[in-house]
């Protein structure tokens, strides 16, 4: 199947890691051109050592300022963006108890204005174009709350509004925008996931594991490039006809109709 990647210009937040990290190694073997984003230098270097032709842009894009300048600073260098996808920020998995307004607030400026600061340039770029798909890397915690992801699932919750509201908005001006909404997936967060959840409850780390599996139909943890194969097709001109949605991608974890 042609993708009908090739050439694309496709920027992602958060691509010197995980989920991220994979959609831009999905991006470049079909073809595409690739540029990350990442908030540490060193870990951004250490993601371009392995990922061929790839652009490097460092920003903090928590900072709308910071957001704005790095759009501004991969376009002049690279052209205009095809793709938009946005993988970075991720609010600390906080137990109940823990919670302080001050946490509430960490969380939304963590994942919800990493992913809206970059969007809120690059729609009204791609709008002015007529053409450009945003997708964006929603965790499932903003379908299912969570007594260890309260404030995360409540970024989470509020991102998946703002993307069917955007779609809606901009779909006659050409730009498509979706979400995917991964659930336990084999990453740095994955751990992290874990040891909220183990302190919360007073298990192991391998009994919280254990008992994250068995909440899986499917049996199995996903793999960051299970969710870059789905961006990949999403982001394709073969689901030309798909914006709006927020998809689940959790193994079968959440068996009802959202």
């Amino acid at each position: 199947m042609d993708l009908a990647l090739r050439d694309k210009l496709v920027l992602i937040t958060g691509g010197s890691k995980g989920i991220g990290f994979a959609c831009a190694q999905a991006f470049i073997e079909e073809g595409a051109r690739v540029a990350i984003v990442g908030r540490d230098q060193a870990t951004l270097d250490k993601a371009l050592a392995s990922l061929p032709g790839a652009h490097g842009f460092s920003a903090d894009l928590r900072e709308a300022e910071a957001a704005a300048a790095m759009v501004e600073a991969v376009t002049g260098a690279l052209g205009p963006i095809d793709v938009l996808v946005n993988s970075a920020g991720a609010a600390k998995r906080t137990p109940a108890p823990e919670l302080t307004p001050a946490a509430w607030r960490a969380a939304m400026d963590a994942k919800y204005f990493t992913t809206i600061n970059v969007v809120d340039p690059v729609v009204k770029r791609m709008a002015a174009r007529g053409a450009g798909v945003i997708i964006n890397i929603i965790g499932a915690g903003g379908k299912i709350a969570s007594a260890i992801h309260l404030a995360g699932g409540a970024a989470n919750a509020a991102l998946m509004l703002a993307t069917a509201g955007l779609a809606n908005a901009y779909a006659a001006k050409g730009v498509r925008v979706v979400g995917i909404n991964p659930g336990q997936t084999e990453t740095d967060r994955f751990i992290e996931g874990m040891q909220a959840d183990a302190r919360a409850t007073g298990l192991t780390m391998a009994e919280a594991r254990a008992r994250a599996l068995a909440r899986i139909p499917l049996g199995r943890l996903a793999q960051p490039a299970d969710i870059a194969q789905a961006v990949l097709f999403l982001a394709s001109s073969q689901a030309s006809y798909i914006t709006g949605v927020n998809i689940s991608m959790d193994g079968g974890g959440s068996p009802f109709v959202v």
